[in-house]
Order: structure tokens, then sequence, then C-alpha cells
């Protein structure tokens, strides 16, 4: 490989939110979405020349960011973007929020599918709306999850305005397939409600499946949806803030905008410097960091079924670097703080839309040595109950 993805690098005692949780205890954090791998060298080499210009004035896109992003998703996705459709964010919550509050009003419904990243359900609230959950189903059988359309069409309501999407899915790291993706579109058609779709893991899916723009379905949904996308996840710059929101409509992008106004934050020059860089010249890194993840990926799958008696991975990982872990069977009162005493830390189940207590989210976005170690420490933990 030509790149380094197994050096273990200390982050303790950093400004790293996802390490300082655990300030002062010996617990690895596996929770937040931060992988622990340095950015693509091509990443860190763009952002020390733009900051040895030592000028850090007010940024705005320059062409060359602009179609780094646009061929990237041409070559990947088939997908031809009109610059004009861009809304560039300081991050993609941001973008979850401004959706919430730019297409439905005070006490309307935004829709979504459960377990799912806790802002899908908060970013509604902060803004006096209301958030509708449906479950999604597990069909054990083929160890797939799927969606329940017959509770989702019960969902709706005349107050319904609005339905949020992740696709890739977090946390059951599910790739929706195009006759699922065309369901839901025609649902959201015969509902007239607004699509958003976050589509942040869309470069992170390891199993050599397609990823299908919800705004390539055709004109009707694309005229309705507004896709978030960031180099964040892919590229391990989250800390940079910056997101991008495609919305063809201009209507609904003129409303998006006014959402904005006087609220938003400007996305930094850093911020565009490494979107371009990442977009424009990491592919070679996006691969290796690919082959990792799914190394990673297997690892667990192996270590979970031969040694975490009660611990179940109920569907393929299909995308992501995060494994959705069921413990349901361990009948602990409090999971999170019993892998916590045995030196793992995860995040709760209970914030993505599930009972306290029946699943846990692990992220694997970091060296074996560090994966081999947490899992060693969740077995003598599983052993211990």
């Amino acid at each position: 490989m030509s790149f380094d993805f197994d050096t273990v690098i200390d982050r303790r005692g950093t400004d790293s939110q996802k390490w300082q949780k655990y300030a002062g205890r010996d617990i690895l954090p596996l929770w937040v979405a931060d992988m622990d791998f340095k950015s693509s060298p091509a990443i860190i080499a763009a952002l020390q020349e733009r900051v040895a210009t030592g000028l850090f004035g007010y940024a705005q896109p320059v062409k060359s960011s602009v179609d780094a992003f646009v061929n990237a998703l041409e070559q990947r996705y088939g997908w031809k973007i009109d610059p004009a459709w861009l809304v560039w964010l300081p991050g993609l919550v941001v973008g979850l929020n401004l959706t919430a509050e730019a297409f439905a009003q005070p006490g309307e419904e935004v829709l979504t599918l459960t377990p799912v990243y806790p802002p899908f359900m908060s970013a509604p609230k902060n803004s006096g709306r209301v958030s509708t959950q449906v479950p999604f189903r597990l069909d054990a059988a083929n160890r797939r999850w799927e969606i329940e359309w017959a509770a989702l069409e019960k969902a709706v309501t005349p107050k319904t305005k609005l339905f949020f999407l992740c696709n890739p899915h977090n946390p059951i790291a599910r790739v929706w397939r195009r006759d699922e993706l065309v369901q839901l579109g025609e649902f959201c058609v015969r509902h007239d409600l607004v699509l958003c779709s976050d589509e942040i893991h869309c470069d992170l899916i390891l199993d050599g499946l397609p990823h299908i723009p919800t705004a390539l379905l055709g004109a009707e949904i694309a005229q309705r949806t507004v896709t978030l996308m960031a180099p964040s996840k892919a590229y391990n710059v989250p800390g940079l803030g910056t997101s991008i929101a495609i919305i063809p409509d201009a209507q609904l992008r003129a409303r998006f905008v006014r959402a904005a106004a006087g609220v938003m934050a400007e996305v930094t020059g850093l911020g565009y410097v490494a979107c371009e860089a990442a977009y424009r010249d990491s592919e070679p890194w996006r691969q290796e960091l690919l082959q990792t993840l799914r190394g990673n990926r297997d690892f667990i799958i192996d270590f979970v079924a031969r040694e975490l008696p009660g611990v179940t991975i109920e569907a393929p990982i299909e995308a992501t670097y995060l494994a959705w872990l069921n413990v349901s069977a361990l009948k602990l009162p409090d999971p999170i703080a019993h892998f916590e005493h045995h030196g793992v830390g995860l995040s709760d189940g209970a914030f993505f839309g599930v009972p306290r207590g029946s699943h846990v989210r692990l992220n694997f976005g970091c060296p074996r040595a560090t994966l081999a170690e947490a899992l060693a420490r969740m077995k003598r933990a599983v052993a211990a109950r």
C-alpha cells in the first residue's frame, strides 16, 4: 500500500473531541464518526501551501474548487451538476437544520426512518418542527433492513412536509437499491414532500454496490430534492466544516438560502482548499482507505461471531466505517457504561431512536491495532457481565 493506515497516532491531550471525551481514562473512543487516520497527503500539502500565504480573509469558492466537486460527481455517479445548484455550507448538520426550517413551518412534520443519525430527529425540533419516525423492519431470514412501507404511508398526515433520507444509511450501513429509491421518490411525489437526501457517506461504499444519487431518479424527483454531500467522512476532514447542498430547483434553492440568511457561518478558505484537494487529487488515497475499511469490517464480523456471544451484527455492513451491534441478549441495563468500564467508548443506540440497551454503534475507522485492542476489551466486558 502506498499510504499509511497502520500507524497509531496518539491523539490524547489534543483538541480531538473524540479523545477528549475520555481524557485521563484508559478508554479507547470508537464513538463519534471521526477516523483516526491522517487525511490524504494531497489534502495536507494543499493546506500547508495555503497556510504559507499567511492570508486568512473571508473566502468564496473559486472555479477550480467547484470543478473538482462537479467533475467527481460526474465521474463516479454519472451526475452532471450545474454549479448554480450548489449552496456551500459549514457542515452537513447545518444543512439538515436549514432544510427543516426552509420547507416546514412550526408545528409541521418531518418524516424519517429509524435508527438514524441523531440530527435527523433533533434538527426539526430545533426550530419548532415535529420529528416523525418510522422504524425499519429487520428481515432476519435474509439479514436485511427493510423499509416498512405500510407504516410509512400511515405516518403521513396533512402536516407532513419533508422526508429525511440517509443514503448510505447511518448507522445500519445500508446502501439503498434503485428500486427502493424509486419507491421513496414516488412516495414523496405522491404526498408532495420535499426530499432531503443526506449522502455524506456515498464515497464509503465497501462492497462494490453503486451509489445512486436520489436526484438522478428523474426530473420530477430532482425538482423536490435537496442533496447534502461533503468530503468530511471519506477524507477525514470533518473539523474543517465544508459541506454542499445540491438543489436543482431554483425555488427550493431560494427558500433554502433565505432560511440561512443571517444565521449561517461562511465556509473557511481552508475548507475550500481541502475540499478541492479531496475531490481532485485524493482518489488513490480513498481507494486504499476503502481497502483498509473492508479489512477492518471483515475483522469485526469474524471477531463478533467467534468471540462475543450475545452480540450480533444483524445485516451486512455495506458502507461507512460504522458497525451497528445488537447487544440486547447481554441484558445490560447500561451497555455504554459497561463497555466504558472495560475500556471501550461506543455510541448509545438510544440516540439513534432504538430502545436503550438494545444496540451500540462502533466506529472502525482506525488502525487495526487499535481495533483489535478495543475488541479484546469488549470480549472481556462480555465475559464479565
